[in-house]
């Protein structure tokens, strides 16, 4: 019989330097080209973003950092910079091989059964800077792979990226049940943030971090229970609407995200039959769906934390509980929405709580499009 893949051994990382969220409101605020209803949106949207921290690589916004030369932010003057996209891509080079390759070396070191000799594929995700040879090749080299190691970068997809990551890492199991797939993904969103009065701009302002996530996707059967997620199945959906509203371009100051404030409001009108087709293969689970209880069967949450709105409707339309719903939103408060790699956390978090063997999770993720990719898991082994 063959055996489903599971994802083992995340690890998760965050930059040193910690952005306090009433700090960093303040900075964008007191921008001299603000005016006063911006100063307005900046207050409502950093304040109702439900964090109270970020991680970033950006070293001179930490309120600890001397007032040196500056790329992003004069301390002396309070004033924030717009650096060039060569600029800002030139560190993420820089920061993101760096963790990627030492994301990818934890989840390596922290699996009792899997050495780098035995990795096959290595999925690299990240849509915050581009190079090549690209971060799939980094880790190979940074870890001492082997050069036939199947490499394949998910680039510029946004914030779903990890969830077809591991569809496409299940698949390469079901082909080869001797594979053993490295995912990672590593974001650093505060590289493209600006000062701006445009109230989508303000919202991204208020969200974005820089985080980095790492597992092995595996459907061997290895002797060491460990904490981990048997991957059950995957469905993507695109919704009628929204292609405008969630949207990530390139322009001359860095990248350009758009998130406006309908996308909550879509992802409401359009989750249901977003996802129906993933319950449909399930049994019970279709019927419950159907029902309107289907949070009562699946037991664990793994909300993609785009925003407090995102997460406040998916609660609303599929009844979930503040208990089903607190992995998501503790993610945010601690580290806000570091796109692909947010959906990582979510899940290692709910593995943290202690998550008992046989419970299901549903997870979901939003990104440009709009497109919604969801997915079932099972806890399988190693939790009490």
């Amino acid at each position: 019989m063959t055996r489903s893949a599971v994802l083992r051994s995340l690890r998760t990382i965050v930059p040193d330097t910690v952005l306090e969220q009433e700090e960093i409101r303040d900075i964008f605020a007191a921008q001299p080209e603000i005016g006063r209803l911006a100063r307005r949106i900046i207050g409502a949207s950093f304040n109702g973003s439900g964090i109270d921290t970020r991680h970033t690589v950006i070293g001179e916004l930490s309120s600890a950092a001397s007032a040196n030369e500056s790329v992003f932010y004069d301390r002396e003057s309070g004033v924030l910079a717009s650096p060039g996209t060569k600029t800002r891509n030139d560190i993420y080079v820089r920061e993101a091989s760096r963790l990627f390759v030492e994301v990818a070396r934890s989840a390596l070191d922290a699996d009792p059964d899997v050495v780098a000799s035995d990795v096959t594929h290595v999925i690299t995700a990240s849509c915050t800077g581009f190079h090549a040879p690209g971060p799939e090749y980094e880790i190979v080299r940074g870890l001492g792979l082997s050069d036939s190691v199947q490499r394949y970068h998910l680039g510029f997809m946004g914030c779903y990226a990890s969830m077809p990551a591991l569809r496409a890492a299940a698949q390469f199991c079901a082909a080869d049940p001797d594979a053993v797939v490295l995912v990672v993904s590593v974001e650093l969103c505060t590289l493209h943030l600006r000062s701006s009065e445009d109230p989508d701009l303000i919202v991204a302002n208020s969200l974005f971090a820089d985080g980095a996530a790492a597992g092995i996707v595996t459907a061997r059967d290895l002797p060491t229970p460990v904490p981990a997620v048997r991957l059950d199945g995957f469905h993507t959906a695109i919704a009628a609407e929204g292609e405008k509203d969630m949207s990530w371009t390139i322009g001359d100051h860095g990248f350009e995200m758009i998130l406006s404030t309908a996308v909550p409001q879509i992802i409401g009108e359009t989750i249901i039959g977003a996802i129906r087709p993933l319950y449909a293969r399930e049994g019970e689970l279709a019927a419950a769906f159907d029902q309107g209880r289907v949070g009562e069967r699946v037991e664990h949450w793994a909300i993609h934390p785009g925003g407090r709105s995102i997460l406040d409707r998916v609660q609303e339309r599929l009844h979930l509980s503040d208990a089903q719903l607190h992995p998501a939103r503790e993610t945010l408060r601690q580290y806000g929405n570091m796109s692909s790699a947010t959906i990582l956390f979510v899940i290692k978090r709910i593995l943290d709580d202690g998550a008992t063997d046989g419970s299901r999770i549903a997870a979901m993720a939003f990104g440009p499009g709009l497109t919604a990719e969801s997915a079932l898991m099972t806890v399988s082994s190693g939790v009490a």
